[in-house]
């Protein structure tokens, strides 16, 4: 490429704030009337997503890809500005407390996604429904080490195989 050309970059469609403000909808809106605090939403977020992940989850939403386990670790900051998008936009509420700042779904937020109707948007919405009656009502900690327990197997499957293939079984002729 020569210097005076423009460098053309593929938009991120994937993970942005955008996409995980928009799950962040079918969450609160799961959630009913109750507020949930961003690691809250953080761990449901890849519960949504990864479902199968879960003992007797639905299927996936998303591909099974190696070390899926750690997006649990680093979506803090694409979610918090997908939530302030949502919240900039009037689709979600924001509640300070004492403990820190809460969401909760807007009168919006029910509107806003009864006017999605593709076949993905109902995906999310069953997967959000999911979520909130599996895990929904666990305590703050007891998510929190049902979290920390799975998240190092979970796309560990990969290394499995990977290791499998690798493995010297001997049989080649010398």
């Amino acid at each position: 490429m020569s210097q005076g050309a423009a460098r053309f970059e593929m938009p991120r469609i994937f993970n942005t704030p955008l996409e995980c403000g928009f799950r962040m909808l079918f969450l609160l809106h799961a959630a009913g009337p109750k507020a949930r605090d961003l690691q809250r939403l953080i761990s449901h977020d890849y519960l949504l997503i990864h479902s199968g992940d879960a003992v007797d989850g639905p299927p996936s939403l998303h591909p099974a890809v190696p070390h899926r386990g750690s997006e649990w670790l680093v979506k803090r900051d694409v979610i918090s500005l997908g939530l302030n998008h949502m919240f900039s936009r009037g689709l979600i509420s924001k509640i300070a407390t004492g403990a820190g700042i809460l969401y909760r779904g807007s009168e919006l937020t029910a509107a806003f996604i009864r006017l999605l109707k593709a076949p993905y948007a109902r995906l999310i919405m069953d997967r959000a429904h999911w979520v909130e009656d599996r895990f929904g009502d666990m305590g703050d900690e007891q998510l929190k080490v049902y979290m920390t327990d799975n998240v190092g197997r979970w796309g560990a499957e990969f290394e499995r195989l990977t290791a499998l293939r690798d493995l010297d079984l001997g049989l080649e002729a010398s």
